[in-house]
């Protein structure tokens, strides 16, 4: 029985390099955006919106993923700000995916710039695993222009920690003879999935690293932490479950999710951000060509227990304004008013574009919203993502991350 073996591919600062790629094809003779403090952001006019992605030297400033436009500009008051470009995203994305199916038996997408590769069995196809992940590297940057961590182990939890040690285009290995060496002397915040407020509550039990973490007593943290403690503390022994990390195949269904920066525990303020998603996702659905027969919502509390509730719709759709009502009605009966940590939204079912089952109350209501669609998705291909919104979103700083 061949042991388990992962790899972890990440693109490197993902919408930033995918916009330089094209950046030198356009215009060869501007700087590599890459190279200096840069940012991919929502709509750079107004400085709202939020931090997509940052180049190395802006890192160097202080400015971070997620955070406000303005409070990057604060920190760095020379920052390059770019729009965002879906479309764009999307099609490097495929490209990336397409060529790690040629190596791997079988490729797991974790979002949209990021997958993992089940390398198990490959041995006499590929008897240096880590020479191998080199070469794979080194072809894709050769290939497409852009850079990636790969990161090595027997789990998919101590890969994906692996490929976030040091950028870029790095191979990096975390296997479980590595873990104390390697992962327990970094910070507790360094963890995956420990967020904010958990390191706080974990500081406050003098719990600063993730070596210290693994080595508390697992009591200790269930009553302080819930069942996130346990969750936490698996983690920092470098364990995980296969299903964890799992996502469903990229043609099968289209989701989004976020992790907030502070719990949400106003109902309409979570809508905005279920808003957000279903534009996210409705629009997936109709650059491929696709229309989903199912849409769920997922709901997880501060204290990691996940709520999730789906519908099957009365006719397959990818209109945002239809799939949001769904997501509302799921929504209000799925919510018990515990703070939220994480919202998402996904669909199953999604076929190619079939006629629509009108309903008597219509009154043509479907096309229209049809045509709003694809005039926004037609605006936005062209001039960004921010360069059009609903005005429920306008007063709105948060934007989700497009995977």
């Amino acid at each position: 029985m061949p042991k388990p073996l992962f790899y972890h591919v990440d693109v490197n600062s993902a919408f930033l390099s995918w916009e330089a790629v094209a950046l030198s094809r356009t215009t060869p003779d501007a700087p590599d955006i890459r190279t200096i403090p840069s940012a991919v952001c929502g709509d750079p006019k107004s400085r709202h919106g939020i931090i997509l992605a940052k180049s190395i030297p802006a890192k160097a400033y202080g400015v971070t993923t997620g955070e406000p436009v303005s409070q990057a500009l604060k920190k760095c008051p020379q920052l390059l700000l770019l729009p965002s470009h879906y479309g764009l995203y999307v099609e490097n994305s495929r490209k990336l995916m397409a060529h790690l199916r040629r190596y791997a038996p079988v490729v797991e997408q974790f979002s949209v710039d990021e997958a993992f590769c089940d390398m198990t069995g490959t041995g006499r196809l590929y008897p240096d695993p880590i020479a191998f992940a080199h070469t794979l590297k080194d072809e894709i940057y050769q290939a497409y222009g852009f850079t990636v961590n790969i990161g090595i182990s027997s789990n998919r939890l101590l890969a994906k920690m692996a490929s976030d040690f040091e950028k870029p285009n790095k191979v990096h290995t975390l296997f479980p003879e590595e873990i104390e060496t390697k992962m327990w002397p970094l910070p507790v915040q360094d963890l995956l999935f420990v967020g904010k407020n958990t390191a706080n509550r974990l500081h406050s039990l003098g719990i600063h690293t993730i070596g210290a973490l693994a080595n508390s007593n697992p009591e200790l943290l269930k009553n302080h932490l819930g069942k996130m403690g346990i969750t936490a503390w698996q983690y920092a022994c470098g364990r995980c479950s296969e299903t964890e990390f799992s996502h469903t195949p990229e043609n099968k269904g289209y989701s989004n999710a976020t992790t907030l920066s502070e719990d949400v525990t106003d109902a309409s303020q979570a809508k905005e951000i279920l808003l957000s998603l279903c534009e996210t996702v409705a629009s997936r659905l109709r650059y491929d060509g696709k229309k989903a027969g199912v849409v769920s919502v997922t709901i997880r509390s501060t204290d990691f227990e996940n709520h999730s509730k789906q519908t099957s719709l009365y006719s397959h759709t990818n209109v945002t304004e239809e799939l949001y009502t769904e997501v509302c009605r799921l929504f209000d009966a799925l919510w018990d008013h515990t703070p939220i940590r994480l919202l998402g939204v996904a669909t199953a079912k999604a076929e190619e574009e079939t006629a629509y089952q009108y309903d008597l109350f219509d009154n043509g209501k479907h096309e229209k919203l049809e045509k709003l669609d694809a005039a926004i998705d037609k605006v936005r291909a062209r001039y960004g993502d921010d360069s059009i919104k609903r005005a429920t979103l306008l007063n709105n700083s948060y934007k989700p991350r497009r995977k």
